[in-house]
């Protein structure tokens, strides 16, 4: 090591492979296992759920779906617009519809599998540009101007103009999502989760299991990476596992498998743009039309606040005296996109 360079807190540990993640926590006595039921259609309406064939194996204990939700059926995100577990419609492939509970994991993940779902399948919006025709949004358009651009546009000695899409990214993060929900005595909870966000998954949690948030304490002492991806949606794990736990009375853990994960969790937003620019001689911008359409998923996540920053960025170095920007925030049938490393700003400024 360079004299003068800081040693990090957890090196050795991480290092010599003693530093502690939430799988590596020794468990309680009387712990169970839980796994997701995933959607196979990405929009259609929720008929029925068939769990015969999986209660019917050894080690089962209960298959928790959204009747068995004390608090709230619709997760505590900003614009309350996201359900627990799908209750009349799913909106894509890999939305969870309840978790199978047993006394392993892989019997969990393997009964999970042997759930039936009577799904009546619907129109599914997929792309960005269905999505801009059908004017489904998960929230309302941002328009952003200064200046005249179409004048600037129109008396450019020079103009281009062009459209472009940029697609999503998986976090990929070493350690997949898990969450360890442990009920304690006079309805009190322990939640171990590898999150981003600890405040969020108490206030997620009470919420769901309709309790005072003081009620609920939440751990992370590390995680194996996240980069975004459990800034919101490691609170889904924790919920799932803390619904099970309330109505079984035993501490839960949900490990996500990692194609689980993958169909489950949502990526870096995919982008489509469209532009006209104008500018002089020496290259100088004098006017600038852009559109920027994200593709959120089924609902808003952060993609609010994502889309305001890919706004905000799209001058890059640059001043803009005459720009006018749009900005669609598109409601699609695909997982909900989510925080990732750079927060919007690469959508703004790195991609065009």
């Amino acid at each position: 090591m360079p004299a003068g360079c800081p040693r990090r807190t957890s090196a050795v540990a991480q290092v010599g492979g003693s530093a502690t993640y939430i799988d590596d926590i020794p468990e309680i006595k009387g712990t169970l296992y839980a796994a997701p039921i995933l959607s196979p259609v990405a929009h259609g309406r929720l008929l029925g759920v068939d769990a015969s064939a999986a209660l019917a194996l050894a080690g089962v204990h209960d298959v928790i779906l959204a009747k068995d939700i004390p608090g709230d059926p619709i997760l505590a995100t900003f614009t309350h617009d996201e359900p627990i577990f799908a209750t009349t419609h799913v909106e894509h492939i890999g939305q969870v519809v309840g978790v199978v509970v047993a006394d392993s994991v892989m019997l969990a993940r393997r009964a999970a599998r042997l759930v039936k779902l009577d799904i009546e399948a619907l129109p599914a919006i997929l792309t960005v540009q269905e999505a801009l025709k059908a004017q489904s949004y998960v929230l309302p358009p941002v328009f952003v101007k200064r200046g005249d651009a179409a004048q600037a546009l129109a008396s450019a000695p020079h103009t281009l103009s062009g459209s472009f899409e940029v697609g999503g990214q998986e976090h990929f993060y070493l350690e997949g999502q898990v969450a360890y929900a442990l009920p304690l005595e006079q309805n009190q909870w322990w939640v171990y989760s590898s999150t981003q966000h600890p405040g969020e998954i108490q206030h997620w949690v009470a919420h769901a299991l309709g309790i005072a948030n003081h009620a609920v304490k939440v751990e992370c002492r590390r995680m194996g990476g996240a980069f975004g991806g459990k800034e919101t949606q490691s609170g889904h794990m924790a919920v799932w596992s803390a619904i099970a736990a309330q109505k079984l009375k035993k501490p839960v853990k949900l490990r996500m498998d990692r194609d689980d994960d993958f169909m489950v969790t949502g990526k870096r937003h995919p982008f489509a743009y469209e532009y006209t620019v104008g500018f002089d001689d020496s290259g100088l911008i004098t006017g600038l039309k852009l559109m920027l359409a994200a593709n959120c998923g089924f609902s808003a996540d952060l993609s609010g606040p994502v889309a305001d920053r890919a706004v905000f960025h799209s001058d890059n170095a640059y001043f803009l005296s005459d720009v006018e920007i749009a900005s669609y925030r598109c409601k699609t049938n695909t997982q909900s996109h989510t925080a990732f490393r750079g927060f919007g700003g690469p959508a703004g400024h790195d991609r065009h």
